[in-house]
């Protein structure tokens, strides 16, 4: 009997003193510096393309300098850039049987050409909207089309009209083979009482502008399966200047995703003090998650899939989920045994983590994981977001202040612990079976 128990019970100090270790490593302090920075006015809501978002990359490769990362193979530094030519209104003229819609009740989706033009006669003809269905599910079906069409809209989706047409009106980001589609597509959606068309004309111009983009990652290099990766990620883009809501313009972002980052960076400094991984680990801070998830998809295509063990993408990790205090939930739960490895390290522990408790919303495909796992990498997005009834999501009212840094706290440590085996390399999961091109 006593040889029986004599493993648990070196099992049981181990994990009690790894615990003490990131109590130590992992303090309120660190976690609490790291968010207030990120999320703070001076970085401007970290918009795509803006200074904002140099200043917070600036700041993220300033931590793993300090924490001892090294850049990526073959990197010199820690930014990780490449490039998108974005696309700019320049002038949209349009007309519906011989009169001239304002522009400002016209909003494109889809385009990618410097410039297009087509009628009636020359395209996929026009839609109107159903009345009688959401309009986002609406607009997602549209941009999916790859059509030229006109698409009316009625005057019962105005508010959400104005609500898209503000953030598109950035325009779209390309890359250079975008550009040069022999065929360009375009929707033009016209706010407009229910008439029938007889014809119309759509002309559109655009700037072009070739911008840089880069994600921050870092390494720490595996000892016996430095040919095996495992990642860490949080996107450090949010959406900028936006609407304002009294004298307040600034979506700070300090949830999203200013936790999944400030997550990730505590975790390259505990498992550097740690120095004891097996495979090699990668962390990484996202760009351009907000406008279609280019940072996730170009970090993707630098990697061979199949060396990837898994990945941590963690995302809104500032209030308490819906199961209550210490708990998290895991996209994609039932794709591999990522979570039931997670959860077997956490025995002892009071933190437990669940499914996603929102399958009807497709996340498992919509976040920086979702490029990876499409690949067949056991790649998994954790949170604790009550996404359903979240008021402050995308609002000038994501702010430190309305953050629960314990729960941010305890989810990372949380993370730390239930990573171990996989880190280790003793654990390996599943892969998640590939998505048809």
């Amino acid at each position: 009997m006593k040889r029986f128990y004599y493993p648990l019970i070196l099992l049981f100090i181990a994990g009690t003193a790894q615990a003490q270790t990131i109590d130590k490593i992992i303090t309120k302090e660190y976690v609490d510096n790291l968010i207030k920075t990120l999320s703070s006015n001076d970085m401007q809501g970290r918009g795509t393309f803006t200074p904002g978002i140099d200043k917070a990359a600036t700041f993220i490769a300033g931590e793993f300098k300090t924490i001892g990362l090294q850049p990526l193979q073959g990197a010199t530094g820690y930014r990780q850039t490449f490039y998108k030519y974005q696309l700019s209104p320049k002038s949209t003229d349009v007309s519906i049987d011989g009169k001239t819609v304002d522009p400002a009740r016209v909003m494109v989706l889809g385009n990618t050409s410097e410039s297009i033009a087509f009628s009636q006669a020359s395209s996929d003809g026009w839609i109107r909207l159903d009345t009688g269905k959401l309009f986002k599910a609406q607009l997602r079906a549209i941009l999916n089309s790859k059509k030229r069409q006109l698409v009316l809209v009625d005057q019962k989706f105005a508010a959400d009209f104005i609500l898209m047409k503000s953030y598109f009106a950035k325009g779209a980001a390309l890359d250079e083979k975008d550009l040069k589609q022999a065929n360009p597509s375009a929707s033009v959606l016209v706010l407009a009482p229910e008439v029938s068309v007889k014809e119309f004309n759509v002309a559109l111009k655009y700037n072009v502008e070739k911008l840089p983009l880069f994600n921050v990652a870092g390494m720490i290099p595996g000892k016996s399966k430095n040919k095996e990766y495992v990642i860490f990620s949080g996107h450090y883009d949010h959406l900028g200047i936006i609407k304002p809501v009294g004298q307040d313009s600034i979506a700070n972002g300090a949830d999203d995703d200013a936790s999944g980052t400030t997550a990730m960076i505590a975790l390259a400094k505990y498992y550097k003090k740690l120095n004891n991984n097996e495979r090699t680990l990668i962390f990484v801070a996202f760009t351009a998650e907000e406008i279609g998830g280019y940072g996730a998809k170009y970090f993707s295509q630098q990697l061979n899939p199949d060396e990837v063990t898994a990945m941590f993408n963690i995302e809104m990790i500032g209030k308490a989920s819906k199961f209550g205090k210490n708990t998290a939930w895991i996209t994609g739960y039932e794709k591999s045994d990522f979570g039931k490895i997670l959860q077997k390290n956490l025995e002892g522990t009071a933190f437990t983590f669940h499914p996603d408790p929102y399958p009807d919303q497709n996340l498992f495909y919509r976040s920086d994981n979702a490029t990876l796992a499409a690949l067949g990498v056991p790649a998994h997005t954790i949170s604790t977001d009550e996404i359903d009834i979240d008021k402050l999501y995308h609002s000038v009212k994501d702010e430190y202040s309305s953050l629960d840094t314990e729960n941010i706290l305890s989810t990372i440590r949380a993370i730390a612990l239930s990573a171990r085996s996989i880190i280790k390399g003793t654990d390996t999961p599943v892969r998640i079976p590939k998505l048809a091109n």
